[in-house]
């Protein structure tokens, strides 16, 4: 998220209404992977490869379970 300095010189996250939601139009499973990507501007495509390619590689990141977890936790996009 953007940010910007404050009058009292602290620096602020910036509000700009956008909420990390499961995508409705660009999902695969459940839309987890298209939010995430919607919310950092990113490509969904190339998220869901990266996610993929983080799951198998790496013992120390469970995907399945942590997608599972996202599912129930995020809530859906409007």
């Amino acid at each position: 998220m953007p940010t910007h300095e404050s009058t009292n010189g602290d620096t602020e996250m910036m509000d700009d209404g956008t909420k990390l939601r499961r995508s409705r139009s660009d999902k695969v499973v459940a839309g987890v992977i298209g939010g995430i990507a919607r919310y950092f501007s990113f490509d969904p495509t190339l998220a869901r490869v990266l996610y993929v390619i983080a799951s198998i590689v790496s013992a120390a990141f469970p995907g399945i379970l942590v997608y599972i977890i996202l599912w129930v936790v995020m809530p859906e996009g409007e």
